[in-house]
């Protein structure tokens, strides 16, 4: 019996049942990774800004007056993050603030003009960085590209939500 339950935890080794470079959460990961890298070098060297500031940056660029809650809860980002990414830009002078006078825990923050004159210098590069990566999708695939990504990030929004209640994890 012995031999036999060694046998067994070795082909365990030899074949595991999770190959983490076929895995979808750590591919998707390690393309997001990568694709913010390359993206961050049209901004980190200019601008002196790391990937949360240009988050926030390009948010109010699209949106403008938000909360810090609100840019975190569109961006994806920890309040935290978001917190420490709005005080670079407003000691750089990027992004101001504005105190909301019917609750004043929160406060509207907006770009500046020197941080829509960068917001407006940054989407075109941006831009063209996404039709760069773009080229190696065959045309045909884009638009079926885009709906799968929808749909994978409307499921796991759904699933982030029923995790903690999910039987096989508890």
């Amino acid at each position: 019996m012995a031999e036999h339950s060694a046998q067994t935890a070795s082909e365990r080794v030899a074949a595991p049942a999770l190959r983490l470079d076929e895995f979808l959460p750590y591919r998707l990961n390690v393309c997001s990774a990568l694709v913010t890298q390359a993206l961050s070098r049209i901004y980190a060297a200019r601008y002196k800004i790391g990937v949360p500031e240009w988050r926030v940056l390009v948010t109010l660029g699209e949106f403008g007056m938000m909360t810090a809650k609100a840019i975190g809860q569109h961006s994806h980002m920890h309040k935290t993050k978001v917190s420490r990414a709005v005080a670079l830009l407003e000691r750089r002078k990027l992004v101001s603030r504005r105190a909301n006078r019917e609750d004043l825990r929160e406060a509207f923050l907006s770009l500046t003009p020197t941080g829509r004159d960068i917001y407006e210098e940054l989407a075109p590069a941006a831009l063209e960085f996404v039709r760069q990566l773009m080229d190696t999708v065959e045309p045909g695939d884009r638009a079926a590209l885009n709906r799968v990504l929808t749909k994978l990030i409307e499921r796991s929004t759904q699933l982030s939500v029923g995790v903690a209640t999910a039987p096989a994890l508890r």
